[in-house]
């Protein structure tokens, strides 16, 4: 049976043969027997060139994080930019403000930066800022499009429901889960990016059991055959051009950021980061905050509001001057004229 069907379930063969004791003795019997008749299946190994692929995705660590203002954050809002070289499994990641186009490209080019090169192929899931497979193609971002443009790279988006695609930065994000968050407290974002960078590194240092060496020893081929950084590097982060109202301030995120009141009714320029909020108006600085990361917040510098202040004072001034202003005083005799008073003539007379 064994040999015309090699892959029959061991209950029919029991039923074939009349098979009437356990069923478990027949069964180690014929998982002894069964992978002589079938054909070897020998498993892919896959390999990877030095600079050929890194795989990156986002990672939501399971904890509750303080964003100040008496605010914490919830797991589905810590998106945690993660990347993982094929070559030399150097590993990377920043835990960065929001999943939007602006932040996610912000924090890839950072983690690409500290690389120090450019991998010939990004692979992303179907991240919404990235990319998307639509019928039987993928289609690219503009923001992405004009990302990957100034790397000159190629990013490949893996078709939905395939895990095995990005396996090296899922086991990245296993490893994490079991390994550096157990045991450790976070005072805020910039130290949860602090202990995370700490922990990277060791990480890289220490033997790979696939490699049979450390990501570090391989690094310096992985980075030669790499595309070299972009002379000019990538527009990234937030840009706004808007004319700035009285309130003088800009929102951001969900916040409102002061701006120098100087900039009311003109043209400025928002620029921000992960880190810092800033404004512009004809080239000159009017505004730089640190970026935050609770929301709903005003977030006021105390020079703008004392700038506002004064100017507020200086207009009234200009509308209501102090002091007494000099008018015309009729002279009392021209009053008894009209009323008759100190007059011989009849009153009736003197008013006509």
């Amino acid at each position: 049976l064994l040999k015309v069907y090699p892959t029959m379930p061991a209950t029919v063969i029991a039923e074939r043969i009349g098979w009437t004791r356990s069923i478990r003795v027949l069964s180690g019997r014929v998982a002894e027997l069964r992978p002589a008749y079938l054909p070897p299946d020998p498993a892919g190994r896959t390999s990877y060139e030095p600079g050929e692929i890194a795989q990156c995705d986002l990672w939501f660590p399971p904890i509750q994080l303080s964003v100040g203002f008496g605010q914490t954050r919830k797991p589905t809002q810590l998106p945690v930019l993660t990347m993982v070289c094929g070559y030399s499994r150097w590993l990377s990641g920043l835990l960065i403000p929001t999943r939007s186009a602006p932040d996610l490209f912000a924090g890839w080019w950072q983690l690409i930066e500290r690389l120090g090169a450019v991998p010939r192929v990004l692979v992303w899931d179907g991240e919404g800022a990235v990319g998307r497979w639509r019928g039987r193609r993928v289609e690219l971002t503009h923001a992405c499009q004009e990302f990957r443009g100034t790397l000159a790279a190629k990013v490949q988006v893996c078709k939905p429901a395939d895990p095995e695609a990005k396996g090296l930065v899922e086991r990245l994000h296993d490893y994490l889960e079991r390994s550096f968050l157990p045991g450790r407290v976070f005072a805020g974002p910039d130290d949860f990016n602090h202990q995370l960078g700490e922990f990277l590194a060791r990480a890289n240092q220490r033997q790979h059991r696939t490699l049979g060496c450390r990501p570090i020893d391989r690094l310096d081929a992985d980075r030669q055959a790499m595309l070299t950084l972009p002379a000019v590097p990538p527009v990234t982060g937030w840009r706004v051009s808007t004319r700035l109202p009285r309130d003088h301030y800009l929102r951001l995120d969900s916040n409102d950021y002061s701006v120098h009141p100087v900039a009311i009714g003109r043209r400025v320029e928002l620029r921000a980061d992960l880190n810092r909020v800033q404004a512009w108006c004809d080239g000159r600085p009017v505004a730089d905050h640190l970026r935050a990361w609770a929301k709903h917040q005003t977030i006021t510098d105390p020079a703008h509001r004392q700038a506002a202040d004064q100017l507020r004072r200086d207009r009234l001034t200009v509308l209501s001057p102090p002091g007494e202003v000099d008018v015309e005083r009729r002279r009392l005799s021209d009053y008894d004229l009209v009323f008759g008073v100190g007059d011989d003539r009849p009153a009736e007379e003197a008013a006509s």
